[in-house]
């Protein structure tokens, strides 16, 4: 007999699956447990402004283009700032490279992790209803703590 929709598991939070799963490492500090829920707190603001983007004349174009050649939407520049402010209060994060910014973010910390984001992947197609989503990867920071960052910290292999 098949299970009605009623009756599927609901599935599990971010949260949770991070409380979960970090008892795993027994010398983690909860810095990278952190930095997963900064990203979901600017993620869920960040869909809060795309749902009401409409409302508020933040859709469109920004008139710049980011440094792949494409054409910046408002709510691209929106998320950008919004994934910024959420990375740079935790003290996680020492730099963040974006799609939407020219150059590499240094946080100026002695945070241990590099951010490389896409904040809004598609965000042109928000127009016409087409899912959206946010590209990220999270690395461990190469050069010393308490050194200015280098440019390897950003161009890390996709499996560091």
């Amino acid at each position: 007999m098949e299970k009605s929709r009623i009756d599927l598991p609901i599935g599990i939070t971010l949260d949770r699956f991070i409380k979960s799963n970090q008892s795993q490492y027994p010398n983690a500090a909860g810095e990278l447990s952190q930095l997963l829920r900064d990203i979901a707190l600017a993620s869920k603001v960040v869909n809060r402004e795309i749902n009401k983007a409409g409302l508020i004349d933040i859709m469109g174009y920004a008139g710049v283009t980011n440094s792949g050649g494409d054409h910046q939407q408002k709510l691209d520049l929106l998320a950008n700032t919004r994934f910024i402010r959420a990375l740079s209060k935790g003290g996680e994060v020492c730099g963040i490279i974006s799609e939407e910014s020219e150059s590499f973010i240094d946080l100026e910390n002695n945070g241990k992790y590099i951010v490389a984001i896409d904040p809004i992947d598609g965000s042109s197609n928000i127009d016409v209803n087409v899912s959206v989503g946010t590209i990220f990867s999270i690395y461990k920071r190469i050069s010393a703590i308490n050194s200015p960052l280098i440019e390897s910290d950003f161009l890390q292999k996709g499996r560091s």
